[in-house]
């Protein structure tokens, strides 16, 4: 056996030292001296520029819109399992997955080509992420939470902080590495609540825990518009203390502010925007059905459904290969403006769901 492993070993060096004898290293070497290598050189590098560009415009696709009823039937497997607060557990899952399993997968924190080049698609990311965010802190402390004092949820107590762990960090531990535990301690939570076996895994579908949820979404969606809108700049009346005489704050400001976004970065606002529009458009949707009683008791189904309406107009799709920033009335179209008008108008329709559910 030690005989025929060693003649082995000696056809294999034979069979090197050929090769080697056989490659001209000498004319490699000139090759590259000489004018005509200069193209094929240029060759590559256009290849290898082409081929970045292709795999980028392929991860910068944005992810298609998901079915509520079919992503939570996936989830809990038996419409026996269809329970109050499935919905919103499934979608929220969904989207956390979607952004680590889409084409290219969680992009923000990459550091290697070509994804450290992209930038549209990290954004929505990071837009979609703090939806994320929102709603599984408002799961830990209301929705799964009978009154103040009760214990929270130990499922929904680990996912959270996971939700909120660096967006950008590529080791020690990376960022997917966090997100994929809190989706697995929201997988649990989904099952335990499904089964309905637990008595201390609940979702209550009240109207004071949809309230301060919106609370949240009303202050993200003003602050989307707000950010959209100085794509133009605007000169901005300051409105920071009105209506109480004895407010104050800690550094002064003038009357009236000047507000605009820097030019390289009106396109990262956008599709900030649009990420976030997409994960609130799965999370309403999803709302709608398991607040269903408490939403038909107060006539709200419409404003609910308004505001699907208008975070799907923000949806569709981009024809220009960029993100133009034409004046208010100008020339050109100002994308920026016509997101910030679809979200004004779901911001308006949120705070009338707000002030509706409030009443008695």
């Amino acid at each position: 056996m030690k005989d025929k492993f060693k003649a082995a070993l000696t056809k294999t060096g034979q069979g090197i030292k050929w090769l080697f004898a056989k490659i001209p290293f000498g004319k490699l070497g000139n090759l590259f001296s000489e004018k005509g290598s200069r193209k094929w050189i240029f060759a590559v590098l256009g290849l290898v520029f082409f081929l970045f560009w292709l795999v980028g415009w392929y991860w910068n696709r944005e992810p298609g819109m998901r079915d509520i009823q079919k992503t939570a039937m996936k989830r809990v497997g038996d419409e026996s399992r269809m329970v109050t607060g499935v919905y919103t557990s499934a979608m929220l899952i969904e989207v956390a997955e979607t952004l680590l399993e889409k084409p290219g997968g969680y992009l923000s924190n990459d550091v290697a080509p070509p994804s450290v080049f992209l930038d549209n698609m990290p954004n929505w990311e990071f837009g979609a992420l703090v939806q994320v965010r929102d709603l599984a802190r408002s799961m830990r402390n209301d929705m799964s939470r009978s009154r103040s004092q009760s214990e929270e949820n130990k499922n929904l107590a680990e996912a959270e902080p996971l939700f909120n762990y660096d967006h950008d960090s590529w080791v020690f531990p990376a960022s997917e590495r966090q997100y994929r535990k809190g989706i697995r301690a929201m997988e649990k939570y989904l099952d335990g609540l499904s089964q309905q076996t637990d008595a201390n895994t609940q979702f209550y579908a009240r109207a004071d825990n949809l309230r301060d949820w919106l609370a949240i979404v009303e202050k993200r969606l003003g602050s989307m518009s707000q950010r959209l809108s100085a794509s133009v700049g605007q000169a901005r009346v300051n409105t920071d203390l009105a209506g109480d005489e004895a407010a104050s704050q800690s550094t002064s400001t003038g009357d009236v502010v000047v507000v605009k976004t820097p030019w390289l970065k009106i396109d990262d606002v956008f599709y900030e925007a649009r990420g976030g529009t997409w994960a609130l458009l799965h999370f309403m949707q999803a709302v709608e059905r398991d607040f269903e009683s408490v939403l038909e008791k107060k006539n709200a189904r419409a404003l609910v459904r308004q505001i699907i309406r208008e975070l799907e107009g923000t949806q569709r799709t981009v024809w220009s290969p960029l993100i133009l920033n034409g004046s208010g009335f100008g020339l050109w179209a100002n994308h920026s403006l016509v997101m910030a008008s679809y979200i004004s108008r779901a911001n308006a329709a949120v705070i009338d769901l707000r002030e509706l559910l409030s009443q008695g």
